[in-house]
């Protein structure tokens, strides 16, 4: 049995129709849940972005509101892919038993848990999708390359979905979900550069955060909200790939052991 759980992942086509059922849900409501996610960043946004950059001024030669929400598109894929892996992923696997119902079809559980974290990662996309569109609607930026930060999106959701379901693979309740979000995803928020430069942080500090994957996704996304190219291209696309394939492969093995032990 231990041998089985650390196979290597074994994927068919059939993860599709459960994308496709987790979809069709989601259609029901739709505009409640895409306000969710966006409704915290928004308020941010306005709050900070208008409210305290209208004391700060300019950070990193632009003004603040440009700096925090070309950032915070990042962040809140990476918010609401980890949701969506976490809270309604775990619903569905032993709440609901959705997932056990489905493994009464031919689909295996290798499916389940890539399908799992796909659909998560489109969760994040529609998400910050939204934010593009108000960071548009407000003036903030309507540079072209806007377009291009999606697909780069698309990679922070599958990363921080990965991730996500490793948690959700161990976990006998809501409440240790805390401990993800108190102890990993919020410190790592605030030291990725997504409200501050990472140069007013100590040196050791700032060597930490260049190996986090929501470091990465900043560093690729803020130049592309704002019209330019990033820089370090490989490097930030290797660190994301690299947690996406750990964090996907520890989940399989995680989720493996708990349905079949």
């Amino acid at each position: 049995m231990l041998v089985k759980a650390f196979a290597a992942p074994h994927l068919t086509s059939r993860f599709w129709p459960v994308v496709m059922r987790n979809l069709l849900v989601w259609k029901k409501l739709a505009g409640p849940s895409v306000l969710g996610n966006i409704a915290e960043p928004l308020i941010t946004l306005i709050a900070f972005g208008y409210g305290v950059g209208s004391l700060i001024g300019t950070v990193a030669d632009m003004p603040y509101v440009q700096y925090l929400a070309s950032g915070s598109v990042a962040a809140s894929c990476a918010l609401a892919a980890t949701f969506e892996g976490l809270y309604s992923a775990y619903s569905r696997m032993a709440v609901q038993k959705t997932w056990d119902s489905i493994l009464n079809a031919p689909v295996a559980l290798d499916d389940i848990v890539f399908a799992e974290m796909l659909w998560a990662a489109i969760k994040g996309l529609f998400s910050c999708t939204a934010i593009l569109i108000v960071i548009w609607v407000l003036g903030i930026s309507r540079a072209p390359t806007m377009l291009v930060a999606l697909p780069v999106l698309g990679l922070v959701g599958i990363t921080f979905a990965s991730i996500a379901l490793v948690f959700n693979a161990v976990a006998q309740g809501y409440d240790f979900f805390t401990y993800y979000f108190t102890l990993v995803l919020t410190p790592m928020t605030f030291l990725s550069g997504v409200y501050f430069p990472m140069t007013q942080m100590p040196g050791w500090l700032q060597a930490v955060a260049q190996v986090l994957p929501l470091t990465a996704a900043v560093e690729l996304v803020r130049p592309l909200v704002l019209g330019e190219m990033p820089t370090d291209v490989t490097r930030h696309v290797f660190v994301l790939l690299a947690y996406a394939a750990a964090g996907y492969y520890l989940a399989l093995v995680l989720t493996r052991r708990r349905f079949f032990r």
